[in-house]
């Protein structure tokens, strides 16, 4: 039963609660710019260990989630991204009261408590996630025909478990999903282990042990064939294909088994593969591309003219850019979306398609100056455009001019210096361009307010002619992007 903020405060003084110094409630959100509500101050999460039950029968999902986190500042609540209704929450092992309004929870600390103090939240609750109610008339919780998704951006924790639902507060995970047997249900990092409980259902155990954003958290329950095996590396690579794919199922599995190959291309020009596990899902259900940490999450559609490597280039990169250098604000996503399609100019460049330079000039033909595209700044293009073209395409048209103005050997330094410095941190805009600066030893103010900082078609780089005939790789580079994560 969902407790009122009067309980709260009862629920505090009960536990003997005595106000020693100046306590406020953690804010509902982190204040950014784009989404104010997102994620809360006054606590950073160290680790989540989610318990799960889920039938896809009955699309009840059980969980019992504990939230490990440190207290930033003074507080005497705090708050969590939550939209399912709660049945009970604890504090270091202490009954506390909680309210709930739609997509926020408020939870009571037991009292006034100090920055720097550590907190073992402990949270139960039973729901249907995909049913919707008054105070939150929209779920991303997807249930499909064999089970249910838990994919989507820039928001996906709070329809299956409280978080701190923001990109610059990462942890690590436990996961452990119990569904009936001859289910598989999948998430991030290491498969632990599958284990059979004998009444007819079985736990299946995930272990993300490197820092991971909350939207890059996912699951998938339902009928999958899951392959396990390792890289070259010794790192474990688990894929996983949907039984319902069909015709589709072929052109996935001869992409997505490329992964491997993927990161030892992007290990050459980026530096070495940040993540302990890597490998992907495919599903029919998934509406888009997303870069869950690990094992992106990949629609059957995005294969659907056959095998396309350039899709998994482009998630597998959001390893290093999106994933473990991880943005600040949501302003900032061109630091991960604008990588990511750089890479699949790269990888068109290594496979004889068409260079970076003739995708840069192509796209740049492709959109006349009057075309919304031009309309908003790179690194400000508003959430109405949060994953658009200007965030995709323009992003990599700025990263060759700064390549063509920096020279190659600079540039590839600059990207192995930015992911290694930032590795599963959070950066933004203003960083990259104080390193690219440090790097070159160059004031590149110029380069940047024009590409990245300003709306508006700029002008060539140089005096050089643009090319005048598509590169073979672009249109399957293009056709994807709208709908890419």
């Amino acid at each position: 039963m969902r407790k009122t903020l009067i309980g709260l405060v009862v629920a505090a003084l009960a536990l003997g609660a005595t106000p020693a110094h100046a306590a406020e409630p953690g804010a509902p959100g982190l204040g950014d710019p784009y989404y104010p509500r997102a994620g809360n101050a006054g606590y950073d999460v160290r680790h989540y260990s989610l318990g799960l039950q889920y039938d896809p029968a009955t699309d009840v999902l059980t969980g019992r989630t504990v939230v490990n986190a440190v207290t930033t500042r003074d507080v005497s609540s705090v708050n969590f991204d939550f939209a399912l209704p709660l049945l009970t929450a604890r504090v270091n092992g202490r009954d506390v009261g909680f309210a709930q309004h739609g997509t926020e929870l408020t939870v009571g600390t037991g009292g006034d408590v100090p920055a720097g103090t550590d907190l073992s939240f402990v949270f139960t609750y039973s729901a249907s996630p995909s049913r919707t109610h008054a105070e939150v008339p929209v779920t991303r919780w997807k249930r499909t025909p064999d089970g249910a998704l838990a994919v989507a951006a820039p928001s996906m924790s709070p329809w299956w478990y409280p978080a701190n639902d923001h990109p610059s507060d990462k942890a690590t995970y436990d996961v452990v999903i119990t569904v009936p047997d001859g289910v598989e249900a999948i998430s991030n990092g290491e498969l632990v282990g599958t284990f059979p409980l004998g009444d007819g259902r079985t736990n299946w155990s995930w272990f993300s042990g490197k820092p991971q954003t909350t939207y890059a958290t996912f699951l998938a329950i339902g009928q999958f064939d899951v392959r396990r095996g390792y890289s070259d590396t010794g790192k474990q690579v688990v894929t996983a294909y949907s039984d319902a794919l069909g015709t589709r199922g072929p052109a996935a599995r001869a992409s997505v088994e490329r992964t491997r190959e993927v990161v030892r291309f992007l290990e050459g020009r980026f530096g070495y593969y940040p993540m302990a596990e890597l490998g992907g899902v495919v599903s029919p259900y998934l509406s888009s591309t997303l870069e869950t940490q690990t094992r992106p999450a990949y629609p059957a559609w995005a294969f659907q003219d056959g095998p396309n490597d350039y899709v998994v280039v482009h998630e597998t990169a959001h390893q290093w850019f999106g994933n473990s250098v991880a943005v600040r604000q949501w302003k900032d996503i061109w630091l991960s979306e604008g990588f990511a399609t750089y890479a699949q100019w790269l990888w068109s460049e290594a496979v004889g398609e068409g260079t970076a330079q003739d995708l840069a000039d192509w796209t740049y033909r492709y959109y006349p100056a009057d075309h919304e595209v031009w309309d908003v700044a790179v690194a400000d293009p508003t959430p109405r455009y949060l994953y658009g073209a200007a965030v995709h395409e323009r992003g990599a048209l700025a990263l060759q001019a700064l390549r063509a103005a920096i020279g190659d050997a600079t540039f590839f330094a600059l990207l192995r210096t930015w992911a290694s410095t930032k590795e599963h941190g959070n950066a933004g805009t203003a960083e990259f361009v104080a390193m690219a600066e440090e790097i070159t030893g160059r004031d590149l103010d110029d380069l940047f307010r024009t590409w990245v900082h300003s709306p508006g078609k700029p002008a060539p780089v140089g005096a050089r002619s643009l090319t005048t005939s598509e590169p073979k790789s672009f249109a399957r580079i293009h056709r994807d992007g709208p709908a890419r994560g």
